[in-house]
């Protein structure tokens, strides 16, 4: 028995990677991720996307172990970000006959990237390849899930989809190739925070790419990071279409950032203040010392923000910033909203986080808040039992 074929003809030749720390030089790897690639074997056979050039001698060794001398006949490039196709021009020096199919934009990308100009296969939606031996493959457009090129592989004979970067999550993949041998709560929250952070702000052309899959008979979901799908479509699924609606649980993440305390005092106290109102869902970030990728991740998962900055040169304080740039990037429609700016002298934060409200069209469930110089009970202790107040008020109603 084959430990990598997952349907019958279908192989995995995917690899793990532990070694990269930050995924796009951004996002934290604490478990590592995984570069997903598929081998389709009729009487012809092709590979459906590559792995990191860094990684292309494991893949070219996983795809020998399958197939042995036999050529492969097309690269499907399903996505053109260089975590998958990077190893294409390695690829074409060891399979030089091979032909390389994408659409329209990915193969001037194709050019762009790699200057690979022949043996290249243009396809438009809904056209197809059949390798034989009941395998055919038909193609259908996702643009800007997340690049305008995008696509998902269709193999109808298996009920897969290979679907690009769409169901991915972060985390190697430790053992198993499909979610039989997985918990999904396992990878949940990767994907929640895979999402936030790298397709997040596509919410409507996912959704559009989910209309479009609805009408597959879906047995088998292959992304190109993390799990197959097998067990969990259904709930991968609708986790995809809450996400993309920006539907969020019940629940509060608090942000602040704070140089002496003071805002981190108030911050901590609206915390007390949910608590002592009923609120079981409440999630406090520093945003000095947070991950930035967990943040987003429990922004896109709970349906209230309160954000807490002081005012630093004249403007707010610049991790707080930075996360209102991620925010307004990613166009989150709506979330029960407050906040409080602290100031010594000048009071810029309030105007700041009043304007941030106003650039996402969130209307505060309070009056954006004030607290000058230190945070006291007696000054303070009101208004931030206020603004606790008024988002449990909205959570329960």
């Amino acid at each position: 028995m084959s430990l990598t074929e997952i349907k019958p003809g279908i192989r995995y030749v995917g690899v793990n990677d532990r070694k990269t720390t930050l995924f796009e030089g951004l996002w934290s790897l604490g478990r590592g991720v995984s570069y997903n690639a598929y081998l389709v074997i009729g009487e012809k056979i092709a590979l459906i996307d590559t792995v990191e050039e860094g990684f292309g001698s494991e893949l070219f060794d996983n795809i020998r172990r399958e197939i042995g001398s036999r050529p492969i006949d097309y690269l499907i490039v399903n996505h053109m970000e260089p975590d998958h196709s990077s190893s294409m021009a390695s690829l074409r020096q060891i399979y030089p006959n091979i032909e390389i199919v994408g659409n329209a934009k990915t193969i001037q990308m194709i050019r762009g990237y790699y200057s690979i100009e022949e043996g290249l296969k243009e396809i438009k939606e809904g056209e197809t390849l059949d390798l034989g031996l009941g395998k055919v493959l038909s193609f259908h457009l996702i643009p800007m899930v997340h690049w305008p090129e995008t696509m998902v592989t269709w193999c109808e004979s298996e009920k897969t989809v290979f679907s690009g970067d769409a169901f991915g999550t972060f985390g190697a993949l430790d053992g198993g190739i499909t979610d039989e041998a997985h918990s999904f709560e396992d990878f949940r929250e990767e994907m929640r925070r895979y999402y936030a952070c790298i397709v997040g702000k596509y919410g409507a052309p996912v959704q559009k790419a989910l209309a479009k899959l609805s009408k597959l008979d879906l047995g088998m979901i292959c992304p190109t990071h993390g799990p197959v799908w097998q067990r969990e479509i259904r709930q991968v699924i609708d986790l995809y279409d809450r996400m993309s609606r920006y539907e969020g649980e019940e629940g509060v993440v608090i942000a602040y950032g704070s140089m002496y305390g003071n805002t981190e005092r108030m911050a901590e106290q609206i915390a007390r203040e949910l608590s002592a109102n009923g609120i079981r869902n409440i999630t406090v970030h520093n945003l000095s010392v947070a991950d930035p990728s967990f943040v987003l991740r429990d922004i896109f998962r709970y349906n209230s923000l309160i954000l807490g900055s002081p005012t630093y040169n004249g403007v707010l304080f610049p991790p707080v910033a930075a996360l209102i740039e991620a925010l307004v990037l990613r166009s989150i429609p709506q979330r029960h909203f407050a906040a409080f700016g602290s100031y010594t002298w000048a009071n810029t934060a309030t105007r700041c986080l009043n304007d941030f409200a106003a650039r996402m069209k969130w209307n505060p469930v309070i009056p954006i808040g004030e607290m000058k110089q230190g945070f006291s009970e007696t000054a303070n202790g009101t208004a931030a039992h206020e603004i606790a107040e008024a988002i449990a008020a909205c959570l329960k109603h």
